[in-house]
């Protein structure tokens, strides 16, 4: 094995040049050695079980029927219409007078759905959640493992306009019945809360 600096034939064990004294093996790879923790710290602190903890798939997030709401909205703009007609020609109140007390009218369809969307119900993979409020907000969670049934309930009336009322049994700590009021399509949501129960379960 000839030197790298020298060019002085050595044995192929030796570790130094027996004329420059130089090292005639190259110098090992120089590794670091790094923890599973401090890859998870490395990757933002969370470790794998933790990641898995954190990241919940969302399956279904619903608020109560607009049905009701879009109809008040159709209702008022007919109201509208039909008040600044009578306005304008029966009597000698101004037509922009007219225009706003009909516009007036949307307030009560837009009260309506302002109260429906402040309500929602979210499924994930592990519970259900009931948020309620706009300003001051509340949030109930449900583990799915605590439910234990789950009902559709429907009046003639909401059977024939396609929505309904979901009533879920629950064995938490606050206990007693929970009621998604006015759902659409509400057998359909009450499959998927089932068969999401059923695959905790396993």
């Amino acid at each position: 094995m000839y030197c790298i600096k020298c060019g002085a034939d050595n044995s192929e064990t030796a570790v130094f040049c027996r004329k420059c004294g130089v090292a005639t093996l190259p110098e090992e790879e120089t590794r670091v050695a790094v923890r599973d923790d401090d890859v998870a710290a490395l990757s933002g602190g969370l470790g794998e079980r933790d990641r898995s903890d954190a990241t919940e798939t969302e399956i279904f997030s619903i608020s109560p029927t607009l049905m009701f709401v879009q109809a008040g909205y159709a209702l008022a703009a007919v109201g509208a219409l039909l008040l600044v007609a009578a306005a304008t020609a029966f009597t000698s109140i101004s037509a922009w007078i007219a225009v706003l007390v009909g516009l007036l009218l949307f307030l009560i369809p837009a009260y309506c759905h302002f109260r429906q969307k402040i309500v929602r119900y979210t499924l994930t993979d592990s519970k259900l959640e009931i948020d309620e409020g706009f300003i001051s907000r509340s949030t109930r969670s449900i583990p799915i493992r605590r439910i234990q049934d789950v009902t559709v309930s429907a009046t003639a009336t909401q059977r024939l306009l396609g929505f309904g009322d979901l009533m879920i049994d629950n064995a938490s700590d606050e206990g007693g019945k929970v009621i998604l009021k006015n759902i659409n399509t509400p057998k359909q949501y009450a499959d998927v809360l089932l068969k999401q129960m059923r695959r905790i379960e396993r």
